[in-house]
C-alpha cells in the first residue's frame, strides 16, 4: 500500500498515448466541434454537438446525426482535472444562445449536463452502479448513459452522459423557491445544498458551529441567486438542526431528529457511503435538499455522488481496508481540512435510529444489495462495454498502471472488474457482521404512525413500468390513478389491500415521456401523492 503522501503527487506518466480512430460503435456517439477553440475551465465556449444513436445498435461515425445543436461547453471537475482524460460540463442552447431543455439518448428534458470520463477507475462502471443502486432504494439519482466522444474528430474514449444535479420536475422535485421571497412559507423552500470541499477556489460558504472544517455550500439555488434572507433562512435551518442533534433530547419523538430527517434517505446514504468506503464521503460531494415547509420540511440526504474513488479504489486513510468505518474518517486522518459532519455518528447513538438502519439495511441486502445482483449488474456492464473499452484502453493505456489514487492495480480489465466485485462482497460481508443496532422481526412489519401511506417509487425516471412500495395502516379499498400535468387521469386501478407492506406494478409502456403525478387514496381517505417520470 501506498504512503497517504502519495495523494498530493502530481501524475506523471511517460507513456506514449495512442491516437484511436473511431468508425463504428455500438455505445451512441457523441461528436463536439468547437470551431478551432481550446474547451477551458472557465468560461465557457461555444460549440456545436452532434449525437449518433442509431435504433439498429451500430452507429457509424459517417452516418447523420439523429440530434444536432449548439451548446456552451466547459472542463469540470476539481481534482480530476489532474488527469488527462477530462471531464465536462454543457448546457444545450438554442441558436439565439439560450438555455434551451433537450431530451438526449432519451433521457428526460433538460439544459444542464456532464460528460464524465471515467479514470482511476478502470472498471468505467463505480458511479454507474452506485447511481443504478440509489434509484433502487426508491431515490432520485443522475441518470446515465454511456457512449464515446469525439472532440474535433480526436477520440477521447468512453464517456457517461449524465444528469446535473439540480432542483427540476425529472432531478430534484422540490418546490421552486421564488428569488423574490423574504419571509412567509414562501421562503421555506426548496432549497438543494450540500457539505463540499473548496479545493482551493472561492465558493461562498457557511460553516457548522461545531466543526469549521465541515463546510456548507448553497447549489441549487446557487449563492447569486439567492437573496440575504434566502441565505439567511437556511442557515439557521442548518444551525438549528445541529444544536437540537447536540442536545440531550435529540432523540425525542416529537422535538428530536424524527422530525428534522426523513430516515430512509438517512439510512441509505450512510449505506452507501460505508459500502463504498468512500474516502470523500460524507465531507465531500454530499448533497442535502429540503421542500418548502408546508410540503416537507425534512432535511433529505442525497442524491448520491462521486464514487469513482469508493470500492477499494483510494489507497490512503484506509480507504482500501473492507473493514472500519468510514464516518470514522476524522480519526483516521485528522490532517484533512475537511471533516465528516458529527450528526452520521451521533445518530448512531439512539438505539431506536441504529435499529432502523438495521432493518433498512437487511431489507435492502435482500434486494439491490444481494450479492447476485451486484455481480449480474457489474458483469452486464462490462459485457456491454467490451468493444468499446478496448478502444479506451487504446487511448488511454492504463490498465496495468497505477493512476493516483488507485487502491489495487489489476493487469487486465477483468482484474480489476473482479477486484470491484471482491471488494463489494467482501465489505458487506463485513458490515452484516458489524452494523450497529438490532432489528426484531415485528420491526419490518410494523405500520406508520405518521399517515395511512409511505410510499416509495422506483426506478425513476422508468420507462416500462413504475414499481411503488407502501405501507398500509389499516384495510380497505385503495385507489391507485396517475393524472398528466393537465390533470387528466391516464392510469387507474383499485383494490381490497390489507394492512401491512406491499410492492405494487404500474405499466406505463404506452404513456407518452413526461412528468405525471402518481396518487394513492386509502379506504380512510388519506391522500398521498408522488410525481414519477416517464423516460
Amino acid at each position: 500500500m501506498r504512503s497517504w503522501l502519495s495523494m498530493y503527487s502530481i501524475f506523471v506518466c511517460c507513456l506514449s498515448w495512442a491516437q484511436v480512430t473511431l468508425t463504428t460503435s455500438d455505445l451512441p456517439i457523441i461528436k463536439i466541434n468547437t470551431n478551432n477553440q481550446t474547451i477551458l475551465d472557465d468560461p465557457r465556449i461555444v460549440a456545436e454537438m452532434e449525437i449518433l444513436d442509431d435504433p439498429s445498435g451500430t452507429n457509424n461515425v459517417n452516418n447523420s446525426a439523429d440530434l444536432t445543436t449548439q451548446i456552451t461547453i466547459e472542463i469540470r471537475g476539481s481534482t480530476s482535472q489532474q488527469y488527462p482524460k477530462k471531464n465536462y460540463g454543457f448546457s444545450t442552447i438554442s441558436p439565439l444562445g439560450v438555455d434551451t431543455d433537450m431530451s438526449l439518448l432519451d433521457l428526460p428534458p433538460e439544459n444542464d449536463w456532464i460528460l464524465y470520463g471515467p479514470y482511476p477507475d478502470k472498471t468505467l462502471i463505480r458511479n454507474v452502479l452506485t447511481f443504478k443502486l440509489w434509484r433502487e432504494m426508491g431515490h432520485y439519482a443522475s441518470n446515465t448513459r454511456y457512449c464515446e466522444l469525439l472532440i474535433n474528430d480526436e477520440y477521447k474514449g468512453i464517456y457517461i452522459l449524465m444528469e446535473k444535479i439540480k432542483r427540476d420536475d425529472a432531478r430534484i422535485n422540490v418546490t421552486p423557491l421564488d428569488s423574490n421571497a423574504t419571509n412567509g412559507i414562501e421562503l421555506t423552500g426548496g432549497y438543494l445544498f450540500k457539505v463540499d470541499k473548496t479545493t482551493g477556489t472561492t465558493v461562498e460558504t457557511f460553516t457548522s458551529n461545531y466543526n469549521p472544517e465541515v463546510l456548507f455550500q448553497y447549489h441549487d439555488p446557487g449563492p447569486d441567486e439567492l437573496n440575504l434572507q434566502q441565505k439567511t433562512y437556511l442557515q439557521n435551518f442548518v444551525f438549528d438542526f445541529e444544536d437540537m442533534l447536540a442536545g440531550p433530547n435529540f432523540g425525542d419523538v416529537q422535538t428530536g431528529y424524527h422530525s428534522w430527517i426523513d430516515k430512509t434517505s438517512f439510512y441509505d446514504f450512510f449505506i452507501m457511503e460505508e459500502v463504498g468506503r468512500t474516502v470523500d464521503g460524507y465531507r465531500s460531494s454530499s448533497f442535502l435538499y429540503k421542500d418548502r415547509a408546508d410540503i416537507d420540511d425534512k432535511i433529505h440526504a442525497g442524491p448520491i455522488w462521486d464514487f469513482n474513488l469508493s470500492y477499494g479504489n483510494a489507497d490512503y486513510c484506509n480507504a482500501d481496508q473492507i473493514t472500519g468505518w468510514q464516518y470514522e474518517f476524522d480519526n483516521v486522518c485528522p490532517w484533512f481540512t475537511s471533516s465528516v459532519p458529527f450528526w452520521w455518528g451521533k445518530l448512531l447513538t439512539d438505539s431506536t435510529y441504529a435499529n432502523g438502519l438495521k432493518c433498512r439495511w437487511e431489507h435492502l441486502r435482500s434486494g439491490p444489495l444481494h450479492t447476485d445482483n451486484l455481480n449480474q449488474f457489474i458483469d452486464s456492464v462490462s459485457l456491454r462495454l467490451d468493444d468499446a473499452r478496448i478502444r479506451n484502453f487504446q487511448q488511454w493505456p492504463i490498465i496495468g498502471v497505477y493512476v493516483n489514487w488507485n487502491g489495487y492495480v489489476g493487469n487486465t480489465y477483468q482484474e480489476d472488474v473482479d477486484y470491484l466485485k471482491w471488494y463489494l462482497e467482501n465489505r458487506i460481508a463485513w458490515m452484516d457482521a458489524n452494523l450497529p443496532g438490532t432489528c426484531w422481526p415485528e420491526m419490518l412489519t410494523s405500520k406508520p404512525i405518521e399517515t395511512d401511506i409511505e410510499l416509495k417509487t422506483w426506478p425513476n425516471p422508468a420507462s416500462d413500468f413504475i414499481y411503488i412500495s407502501f405501507q398500509l395502516k389499516s384495510e380497505g379499498e385503495t385507489r391507485f390513478a396517475l393524472f398528466n400535468m393537465e390533470g387528466q387521469l391516464v392510469y387507474e386501478s383499485s383494490e381490497f389491500v390489507q394492512e401491512g407492506n406491499y410492492i405494487k406494478s404500474i405499466p406505463i409502456q404506452d404513456l407518452a415521456k413526461g412528468v405525471y403525478n402518481l396518487s394513492i387514496t386509502s379506504s380512510s381517505g388519506v391522500v398521498t401523492k408522488q410525481r414519477i417520470i416517464k423516460a
